[in-house]
């Protein structure tokens, strides 16, 4: 007899098995956002599926990668989880408390959650001072003005800039390198859990990048933080995460320990993303798992596997069955028929493979 065991389960063993805690702090269940679209002038009404029904856990202490091509609907997931829009459908938990609730409100959960956003430039107050930057939300929380300032200029220290040269400035004064770090102090100014960092490091130099992820590691450390790490960069992604889930078109696609996932890709879009890596090796050049096609309109996607349009392992079935996130192996699932026994697929393993 098989054991159905439940992703949320795999995704706690898989950081158990490291040694770390294995509680979730955050756990997305059925998350769902569309953005309402008309066609053309006087068309007919639609629906955007950004977000279309994703379900996974931030453990506590972990770093989360989540990866995908441009509109698959990660940045919008962070927006979901921070409030910054709507969700239409879902529950979010936060350390087993829905949000939103009576328990955990909504100022509650934004104090113990923080984000901080590619763009360092448009993400601070170009009127207010570093300092000023830092301090603004601990004050609007309740904390006196003094020790605000005086939370901001240790802070300001903590990121690497020195309190006495930068608190006074503006951000136009200040690199790019140096405007994230303000971000990310301005991200602890509140003491949250949970931070999102969404492209954090993209826009950067990748010196200036190195140093600001050795940067996050050493604060996650500090503060006993979990992340939330959104990036393009898979060698920034192996790098920084204890986790991957790999989104497409709205939907979780794999998930698991990220050396897993990265070195033994199971689901046929995750080998794509890791085969279209840029090598300066040309016998690493490959071109047997590359992507042909765009991405299906979210407006009308496929039925069936959302990837099969794409996929070099599609058969009929996967038009017309959704493969659910589940388990292929220990502490690694993935939202593929090939991968599943009994979903008739062609490649699909025989039932007897599974763990009795």
């Amino acid at each position: 007899m098989s054991v159905i065991v439940q992703p949320a389960d795999l995704a706690i063993a898989a950081l158990r098995d490291r040694g770390g805690p294995a509680q979730p702090l955050l756990s997305v269940s059925g998350l769902v956002k569309h953005f309402p679209v008309r066609k053309g002038v006087g068309g007919k009404k639609s629906v955007v599926r950004a977000v279309d029904g994703v379900d996974f856990q931030a453990l506590k202490g972990e770093t989360l990668g989540i990866v995908g091509e441009s509109g698959c609907g990660k940045s919008t997931t962070a927006k979901l989880l921070m409030g910054l829009i709507e969700r239409d459908q879902g529950e979010m938990l936060f350390d087993g408390e829905a949000v939103g609730s009576r328990a955990m409100p909504w100022r509650t959960y934004r104090r113990q959650v923080q984000m901080v956003f590619q763009d360092s430039y448009a993400s601070l107050n170009p009127r207010m001072t570093v300092e000023a930057s830092i301090a603004f939300g601990p004050t609007v929380n309740g904390v006196g003005s003094r020790e605000a300032i005086e939370r901001a200029r240790g802070l300001l220290a903590r990121v690497g800039l020195e309190p006495k040269r930068f608190a006074g400035r503006y951000p136009h004064e200040l690199s790019g390198g140096q405007r994230q770090r303000v971000n990310i102090a301005r991200a602890l100014a509140l003491e949250p859990r949970l931070i999102l960092l969404d492209e954090a490091v993209s826009a950067l130099d990748k010196s200036v990048e190195a140093q600001v992820l050795n940067l996050l590691l050493d604060l996650k450390a500090e503060f006993g933080l979990t992340y939330l790490f959104i990036s393009h960069d898979l060698n920034v992604v192996r790098f920084i995460c204890d986790r991957v889930m790999v989104m497409y078109l709205g939907r979780v696609a794999e998930l698991g320990p990220s050396d897993t996932v990265l070195a033994e890709p199971a689901h046929p879009y995750t080998q794509a993303l890791l085969a279209s890596m840029p090598s300066l090796d040309p016998d690493n050049r490959t071109q047997a798992a590359l992507l042909t096609g765009d991405p299906p309109n979210p407006i009308d996607p496929p039925d069936g596997c959302r990837f099969h349009p794409r996929c070099r392992l599609a058969e009929p079935v996967c038009s017309q069955a959704t493969p659910p996130l589940a388990p292929i192996a220990p502490l690694h699932q993935a939202a593929c028929l090939a991968r599943q026994p009994g979903s008739g697929h062609s490649l699909a393993p025989a039932a007897e493979q599974v763990a009795a």
